[in-house]
């Protein structure tokens, strides 16, 4: 007998009417603990190995609602079927109010309980290898993809894939293949990289390319505008594909979905990309546009994004919506979310609402600060498991949800993702560079051409001048930026954390998800 299979206690007082569906279960490995009435069953609990426990309702004295209870209290984790004559829903209440695992109705064929066995002990099992097998059957057809790839939306495809076997080893991290399917994804970024820089300038001079920051309103909020639909724009600051997917299934409890995609600008950075979607311009645009946002980015102020409120309401008047109503809110801090979503009524009654959420940026850069968070956030997978805990128990969850009952859709997209680096490599600068970790601009930049782009004609690449011989250096696969000086120290403190303004899947190819109401 292969027990390896589980230990069932069945108990139901009419066991020995039972003996073919034992039998059968035994016939196929697993080992079958008999019990007539409740407070037999639950001694036998407290005295052998029990994996799973089959229940029926209706017995003599304890009842087996009373006799659940009781199980929950001596193994509250230990699974239980009920398998029962009855058809109230008062019962299928209580079983689900108790947590059965599964909930079943006489009369039931051996093949029936099986399968019941099989979901409760072997699911787990039996989803990891079939991920296994099914991930090894599309890797070489992944790896024709990457070597093929021809367009942003090749590329988009691509990496909408590896996020999907990113979480599905997510729930069988001991698949053993988490490690080629990290692989693929650096060879996926490797082949990436000079087909982008290849293409990027001529997106950006000759507008000939798929979506990008200066795209957002445009393209994906003033068509509903148009509608005369009420719209809220919310841009999670570095919120990527896969942290999108994390909790795509509690947004989907309120919204339709429709997944589309847009190309962060380079740098991948708020300064450039979130400017950019507020203003439907172009960095050198902007800066030119805007004296104070020149000035900002001259003077390395502590915030470069100041504006985006003017921003969002000479883009609406470019474009004829003078008399659109907006609030443009930003979201720092969780005690401002949760001032924002007890006053959120106030703001309904706008065509427009902007909203700006900080928490996904702030954790990665946190991270590296806290011990406790680097414990939380590893890896990629704990980083996507914590955005799902956060937005569940945040005020965003239930400001949408209220959005939703007011009936407003809601384009959901970020500025850039990020990606974790892990190599070093030094930058010659003067004291008037800008402090980016993946990405610089200033005079008298110079670094390995195999570890950044360097921009010399900021101005192909849409990016503002300031001064003679301005220069951007834009980090390739997964380098960041040290400086001489202090290197040892700044190499292990950067090292392994999530950083922004390169050039990747993760930081570049950004999801824009319209949200309908249900």
């Amino acid at each position: 007998m292969n027990k390896s299979r589980g230990h069932i206690l069945w108990i139901d007082d009419e066991i020995d009417h039972l003996k073919p569906h034992r039998m059968f279960l035994e016939e196929k490995g697993f080992q079958v603990l008999p019990a007539t009435n409740g407070p037999d069953g639950v001694e036998l609990i407290k005295t052998n190995p029990v994996d799973l426990v089959l229940l029926d309702q209706f017995m003599p004295g304890m009842d087996g609602m009373d006799t659940l209870r009781e199980i929950k209290n001596v193994r509250p984790t230990l699974p239980v079927i009920m398998i029962t004559k009855s058809e109230e829903e008062w019962l299928m209440d209580e079983a689900i109010y108790e947590k059965v695992a599964q909930f079943l109705i006489k009369p039931v064929n051996p093949t029936q309980i099986l399968m019941a066995c099989k979901q409760v002990l072997e699911q787990s099992g039996i989803r990891a290898e079939k991920a296994t097998s099914g991930f090894l059957q599309v890797f070489q057809d992944l790896e024709s993809q990457i070597r093929g790839a021809d367009s942003a939306d090749d590329w988009w495809l691509i990496y909408t894939e590896l996020v999907k076997w990113q979480l599905e080893f997510d729930e069988h991290p001991d698949s053993g293949l988490g490690e080629i399917l990290s692989e693929q994804s650096q060879t996926a970024n490797r082949e990436f990289l000079p087909w982008f820089i290849e293409h990027y300038s001529t997106w950006v001079t000759e507008r000939n390319g798929p979506p990008l920051s200066v795209d957002i309103i445009p393209r994906f909020v003033e068509p509903l505008l148009e509608q005369k639909t009420p719209v809220c724009l919310l841009v999670i600051d570095s919120l990527r594909y896969d942290h999108f997917r994390a909790i795509q299934a509690e947004l989907g409890s309120l919204f339709e979905l429709t997944v589309d995609y847009q190309c962060s600008l380079l740098p991948s950075a708020t300064p450039f990309s979130r400017n950019a979607i507020f203003s439907g311009l172009f960095p050198d645009e902007f800066t030119r546009k805007y004296a104070e946002q020149a000035r900002a980015f001259r003077e390395h102020a502590p915030s470069l994004n100041r504006l985006e409120d003017q921003f969002l309401t000479d883009l609406l008047k470019r474009h004829g919506r003078e008399t659109t109503s907006t609030h443009y809110h930003k979201i720092w801090k969780a005690e401002e979310g949760q001032r924002f979503a007890g006053r959120l009524s106030e703001y309904l009654n706008v065509d427009l609402l902007a909203l700006v959420v900080n928490f996904v940026d702030i954790l990665a850069h946190k991270r590296a600060e806290s011990d406790v968070l680097m414990e939380m956030v590893p890896d990629e997978s704990g980083y996507r498991k914590t955005v799902r805990t956060w937005y569940q128990n945040s005020w965003l969850s239930k400001t949408l949800k209220q959005l939703a009952e007011r009936g407003f859709t809601v384009v959901l997209t970020s500025d850039h993702g990020s990606l974790r680096v892990q190599r070093g490599t030094v930058v010659g600068a003067d004291r008037e560079t800008s402090s980016g970790i993946r990405y610089k601009y200033g005079r008298n930049l110079n670094c390995k051409d195999r570890s950044a782009l360097v921009i010399r004609k900021p101005a192909e690449y849409g990016l503002p001048e300031f001064g003679p011989q301005t220069t951007y250096l834009i980090a390739k696969d997964d380098i960041y930026f040290l400086y001489p000086t202090q290197y040892h120290r700044y190499h292990n403190l950067y090292k392994d954390s999530f950083q922004h303004g390169g050039i990747s899947l993760e930081e570049l190819l950004v999801p824009v998800v319209t949200m309908r109401p249900r």
